[in-house]
C-alpha cells in the first residue's frame, strides 16, 4: 500500500453505520495494487446525521467516488446531482460517480446478487421469490430481479418507514415488468411461511443477522424450509448468519450469505470508478480463503 500512495492517489470512500466489518476496502485495494491503479478505498462510519457533509466532502477532496450502504442508499438521493435510470427506478443508490464535481448515483445491488446466484449456476429466472425487506438493498434486489425475469415475487415488510416504499416497489414492478408481485404484511407469520414454502428462493434483504442482531433471524423454525429452497442471506458478517443455521438444520442444499453478492456489486461499481473490469477470480480467491480462514 505504501509503495501504492503518493501525492496523485485518488480516494474512494465507503460512507455507512455500522462499517467496520466491510470487506470492501480488502476488495477494492487489492484490486487497484492488481492492476496498478492509482486508487485507495477507505471505509468510514457515515449515518444519516452525518451524511450531507461527508457527501459534500467529496466534492471538496475531489474523490473519485464513494459506496454508500445503510442506513444511508435513500438518504443519499436528494445530496446528488444526477441518478442513474436503474437507481431512479429502485430509488436507492450504493454508488457515487464524482465527475468534476457532478455527484451521479447509481445501484449495483441487484446487479451483484443475480450474478453471484449465476456463478452458483444457479437460475432463478423463471421462478418465484419470497423476499424479506424493501430497503435500499431489498428495493435493489427485487427491481434487478423482476428486470432479469423472475415470474412472481412476494415481498414482505414491517408497517414502518420502509412499508411506503414497498409498495411503491410493488407498483413499479408490475406496472414496468413481466413479473407478478404482491406485498405483505411481515407481521403475518402464516402467511410469510405459506408463501416460503411456496417459493423456489427466499432472500432476506433485511439487517436482521448483522451487529447487533446477529443473534436474530425472521425464520426460526427450520419446518418452514424445503431442502430444495435456496436461501440467501445478504448479510455476510457474520458469515455465517442465524438464518443460514436455521437453513443448515433443515436440510437446505443451497444457502448462501451476502459475500458473492458483495463481490460481484463491488466488481460493477469498480467498473464505473476506473474504466477497467476487477479482477474477479483473483478478488474471489482472496476474499473466500481469508474467509475460510477467519472460520478455523
Amino acid at each position: 500500500m505504501t509503495e501504492r500512495i503518493d501525492g496523485h492517489t485518488l480516494l474512494i470512500g465507503l460512507m455507512a453505520y455500522p462499517i467496520r466489518h466491510s470487506m470492501s476496502p480488502t476488495m477494492h485495494n487489492n484490486a487497484f495494487a492488481k492492476l496498478g491503479l492509482n486508487y485507495a478505498y477507505l471505509a468510514f462510519e457515515i449515518d444519516n446525521k452525518k451524511l450531507p457533509s461527508a457527501i459534500e466532502s467529496i466534492r471538496t477532496l475531489d474523490m473519485r467516488g464513494s459506496n454508500v450502504s445503510m442506513p444511508n442508499k435513500q438518504k443519499v438521493l436528494p445530496l446528488l446531482d444526477k441518478l442513474d435510470p436503474a437507481a431512479e427506478m429502485c430509488g436507492a443508490v450504493n454508488t457515487i460517480v464524482n465527475d468534476d464535481g457532478i455527484l451521479t448515483g447509481y445501484t449495483t445491488d441487484g446487479i451483484g446478487f443475480m450474478k453471484s446466484l449465476d456463478d452458483e449456476g444457479i437460475n432463478i429466472r423463471g421462478h418465484k421469490m419470497t423476499l424479506a425487506g424493501a430497503g435500499g438493498a431489498g428495493t435493489a434486489i427485487a427491481v434487478q430481479a423482476a428486470l432479469d425475469g423472475v415470474s412472481e415475487m412476494s415481498i414482505f415488510n414491517l408497517h414502518d418507514a420502509e412499508w411506503e416504499n414497498a409498495k411503491h416497489n410493488v407498483d413499479l414492478i408490475n406496472e414496468r415488468t413481466s413479473c407478478h408481485a404482491t406485498l405483505h404484511e411481515l407481521e403475518d407469520r402464516d402467511d410469510f411461511k405459506k408463501e416460503i414454502q411456496d417459493s423456489y428462493i427466499y432472500t432476506d434483504a433485511t439487517g436482521v443477522g448483522m451487529k447487533p442482531l446477529e443473534d436474530k433471524t425472521l425464520v426460526d423454525d427450520p419446518s418452514w424450509l424445503r431442502k430444495d429452497l435456496i436461501v440467501f442471506d445478504t448479510v455476510y458478517a457474520p458469515r455465517t448468519t442465524k438464518l443460514m443455521k436455521v437453513a443448515q438444520e433443515a436440510g437446505v442444499e443451497h444457502v448462501f450469505n451476502g459475500l458473492g453478492m458483495m463481490l460481484e456489486q463491488g466488481a460493477a461499481a469498480f467498473k464505473l470508478w476506473t474504466g477497467e473490469d476487477m479482477p474477479v477470480d483473483y478478488i474471489r480467491h482472496i476474499l473466500f480463503d481469508e474467509d475460510a480462514a477467519a472460520q478455523k
